[in-house]
């Protein structure tokens, strides 16, 4: 016996239905998924309203403006990564910095994909550079906290950002390749040089 047909439209509106919230969050969780499939060319109050599905009307009530929504969507993704980074750990034991770094990229590839399509699109437009770049520095300040409790001493901003550069590299290599077992390897080394440079100061220098 065969299930009856939907007509086609009724078909297309149940397909378009989303069970991800309303509120102000879920709709910025949109957003982030519009643009790390699309680009932020592809970010319109009518693709998050879809990807959310909610009216368009809503995300127009909840932003007021594109410009305001990227704004806003900029800093949610930054903030929520960051709180799940495992950076920030300040145990001062080599063994947990960064710990959970893998297991990050593999919970939430699009928030990862959807930073570097920012990243990249403020070079095209150099609005957003600056808000980027604040909200960076707390990735950035983050790291040398991380790295001065396990050195016991003050990190500059040369090894910091060194440190950091190579924890977004692993995170973009794992999200294009996969590979998680190269990115654990990979911490793993790296954790054995800051072992290093805490044991042997005068090498950092």
């Amino acid at each position: 016996m065969t299930e009856p047909v939907e007509p086609a439209g009724e078909r297309r509106s149940r397909k378009r239905v989303r069970s991800y919230g309303t509120g102000r969050v879920a709709l910025l969780d949109a957003a982030v998924r519009v643009v790390a499939r699309g680009g932020l060319r592809k970010l319109t109050y009518r693709a998050v309203a879809e990807e959310a599905g909610v009216t368009h009307g809503l995300v127009v009530h909840h932003f007021g403006s594109r410009d305001a929504l990227i704004e806003e969507a900029v800093t949610h993704a930054i903030r929520t990564s960051l709180s799940s980074s495992a950076l920030d750990a300040a145990t001062g034991d080599v063994a947990d910095f960064a710990a959970g770094l893998a297991e990050m990229v593999d919970s939430g590839p699009d928030l990862q994909a959807f930073q570097y399509e920012l990243l990249l699109e403020a070079r095209r437009r150099p609005q957003l550079l600056p808000h980027l770049r604040t909200l960076y520095e707390e990735y950035f300040d983050a790291t040398r906290r991380d790295l001065e409790g396990i050195m016991s001493r003050p990190v500059g901003k040369g090894l910091a950002r060194l440190v950091f550069a190579a924890l977004e590299g692993l995170v973009l290599h794992q999200l294009v390749f996969g590979e998680r077992e190269v990115t654990e390897e990979a911490l793993t080394q790296l954790r054995h040089l800051l072992t290093t440079l805490r044991e042997h100061p005068d090498d950092a220098d």
